[in-house]
């Protein structure tokens, strides 16, 4: 990377991380997969009961292979055969984890943390529940501000993820969010979680690759 484009990156990572730690959240900068691995691991204890958050960060960077380790108590939603019914008990029991892990639709420089979910599971989770919350998110989910979160959601985020569900909605014809009345629709609960009432239940976790949607 240009030597001058990873400043701007980082000065704009300092931003929040700092806003980060005004609203009650701790930020964490880190560089590659490997670095996001060792710093979840040192966040979570073995034998902990792990639950997460639909999310293609957390694959990308190898979360989910090391939560199926043996090193957890993994309630594994991408577990191949589950019944809708099971999927559901594991949503269900997500409330009683003692962390959660998940990303961000997206990140603003003011420490807000963006969402826009379908059924309202993993914003629900991110609000109250488990004891611990790790987002992992890339720089490509930092924006100014709340307005320039809603707009990712809406040009990025919305588009992509229900093109990659495969749902028939307008945004995947055209690319960009139509806040149509489709039956598929995936934007349905919108949650801005602006500052944290317990300090430090929430680790946000920024990786210097352009990750997830």
């Amino acid at each position: 990377m240009d030597e001058n484009v990873a400043f701007v990156i980082e000065k704009k990572v300092e931003r929040t991380i700092k806003n980060l730690e005004k609203n009650n959240m701790h930020g964490y900068f880190v560089q590659n997969e490997e670095e996001v691995l060792n710093k979840i691991e040192e966040l979570m204890n073995e034998g902990d009961t792990v639950s997460v958050g639909g999310s293609m960060t957390l694959f990308e960077t190898g979360v989910i292979e090391l939560l199926r380790s043996g090193k957890y108590n993994f309630l594994d939603r991408y577990q191949a055969g589950l019944t809708p019914e099971q999927i559901k008990e594991i949503y269900r029991k997500t409330f009683f984890a003692d962390v959660f892990l998940t990303s961000s639709n997206a990140i603003t420089e003011d420490g807000e943390l963006y969402n826009v979910d379908g059924r309202g599971n993993r914003v629900a989770a991110m609000i109250y529940g488990p004891d611990k919350v790790i987002v992992v998110v890339g720089i490509n989910k930092i924006v100014k501000d709340l307005d320039g979160a809603i707009m990712r959601n809406r040009r990025i985020a919305a588009p992509a993820n229900t093109k990659r569900l495969d749902r028939k909605t307008p945004c995947v014809k055209v690319g960009y969010c139509m806040d149509c009345n489709s039956a598929d629709r995936i934007c349905n609960e919108y949650v801005l979680i602006k500052r944290q009432p317990t300090a430090g239940r929430i680790h946000v976790i920024i990786v210097n690759k352009e990750l997830g949607y």
